[in-house]
Order: C-alpha cells, then sequence, then structure tokens
C-alpha cells in the first residue's frame, strides 16, 4: 500500500501485529515518549513532517477492567486522545488542504450486546465504560469526511489466558492476524464509513478450544458471577456489510 501510514497503539496486540504482518508498507510507528496522543501539538507537527496520508488509530485503554476501576484514565485516553487526532487532521485540511484518512478501532461493545446479529444501523447502547468511550469516539471521528470505524473483537491465538471459557457465551471474534487483513482490504477498497467486521457467531469455549487444548468448557453463570461488571452475552455481528468486500 503506497501511502506514508501512521500507526497509533503499535505496543497493543492489533499494533503489534500490524507491524508483523509487513502488510502496510511506509508504516511508522513511533513509541509513546515520541508520539503521545494526548499532546496534540505533537500530533499536528509529525502529521506534517512525515507527510502522513493514512492514520490507523489503535491507541486505547482497552482492559475492561482497568477501564471500570479507573474511568478518568479511559476516558483520557479513549476520548481526548481521540479528539486530539481529529483535530489535528481537521486543522491541516484547512490549513494545508491536506485531506488525512483515520481508520478507527471502535468496539463490539458499543451494542448492547445481548441479543446477538448486530447490523451497522442498530441501536447503540453500550453496557461498560470501555463501550461508551469507543461510542464516544466515534461520534468525534465522524467529524471527519475521509474515516473508516471499525467495530470489531480480536484475540491472540498464541496468548488465551483463560483455564475455562463459556459455552454460553457469544461474539464475531476474530483472530487478530485475520483482522489485520480485513483491515487492509477495507483501506485498499477506499471504504468510508462505520462497518463491524468479525467472523461467524461462536461460542467463547469453541473458540479458544481450537488454540487451547487444555481449556475448560463453563456455563457463563461462571463468568458473570466472577466479575463485578458486566460483560456481554451475545455480542455477534451481522457482517454482510465485510462481506460485500471480501
Amino acid at each position: 500500500m503506497k501511502s506514508n501510514i501512521l500507526l497509533l497503539g503499535g505496543k497493543g496486540t492489533l499494533g503489534s501485529q500490524i507491524i508483523r504482518s509487513k502488510i502496510f508498507l511506509n508504516l511508522k510507528h513511533p513509541p509513546k515518549k515520541i508520539l503521545n496522543i494526548l499532546n496534540k501539538n505533537k500530533i499536528e507537527k509529525y502529521l506534517l513532517k512525515n507527510n502522513i496520508n493514512l492514520i490507523l488509530h489503535c491507541a486505547a485503554l482497552a482492559r475492561v477492567r482497568e477501564c471500570e476501576l479507573n474511568r478518568n484514565k479511559a476516558k483520557k485516553i479513549n476520548i481526548n486522545g481521540t479528539q486530539n487526532i481529529v483535530k489535528s487532521i481537521l486543522k491541516i485540511k484547512k490549513n494545508k488542504k491536506k485531506d488525512i484518512k483515520l481508520v478507527f478501532i471502535s468496539s463490539d461493545s458499543v451494542y448492547s450486546s445481548v441479543r446477538g446479529n448486530y447490523k451497522e444501523t442498530d441501536r447503540l447502547s453500550p453496557y461498560n465504560v470501555y463501550g461508551l468511550t469507543k461510542l464516544k469516539g466515534e461520534k468525534i471521528v465522524k467529524k471527519l469526511k475521509n474515516y473508516i470505524i471499525i467495530r470489531t473483537r480480536f484475540f491472540d491465538k498464541r496468548k488465551i489466558p483463560f483455564k475455562y471459557s463459556a459455552k454460553n457465551i457469544y461474539t464475531s471474534s476474530l483472530e487478530v492476524g485475520k483482522l489485520v487483513k480485513y483491515i487492509s482490504i477495507l483501506v485498499k477498497k477506499k471504504f468510508q464509513g462505520t462497518i463491524n467486521v468479525g467472523g461467524p457467531r461462536i461460542s467463547d469455549y469453541k473458540k479458544y478450544k481450537k488454540y487451547k487444548k487444555n481449556l475448560k468448557p463453563c456455563d457463563k453463570s461462571q463468568i458473570l458471577n466472577e466479575l463485578n461488571f458486566k460483560i456481554a452475552t451475545d455480542a455477534s455481528l451481522n457482517i454482510n456489510k465485510l462481506k460485500k468486500f471480501l
């Protein structure tokens, strides 16, 4: 892909996989000490200095428990950080007549995640702090005209920490390598707008068992009883829109 691309969040699961995949050419992924999304002035200077055409915004506080325990930190990174990026893009467009495309990694948790098969046009009702910050981030991104909002859930098949998993909690979660490929397709085909990116509806147990043979099954009640915050029970996505591009 011949663009000057900036990856934000290169240390995370998705960002690390984007770097390893080498799918995106001319990819810059500066560490936080060089480019922090909480510093708007640095963002603008970096975008101009490196002639960036595309931003892959994967930077976020994504751990659900941490977001619940530290709401201000979640807001600061997921909302204020996104606002700084969007403001920088808008300023450059106004002053330099340069349009930078933004790919924003959102979440399936912007939906209520209880009945499954959610379409992009369905009512949005986040069930936790993380989902709420992602929804607010989406609203900020929509101030742009040139963007992709990706609602998704993903995992790293090499790092499945659970000893047991629920047979009756369902998602459309993707192995992270596949998600990177789908992102590249959407960028290459110049998609604009909001899209669900996932796989078929599958239980957590079936999904993870494929990669962790000693995983034990359990009922969702066991998972729910161990947590002091709400999680999805059926966050599966309608991916008909995605299928048109694959």
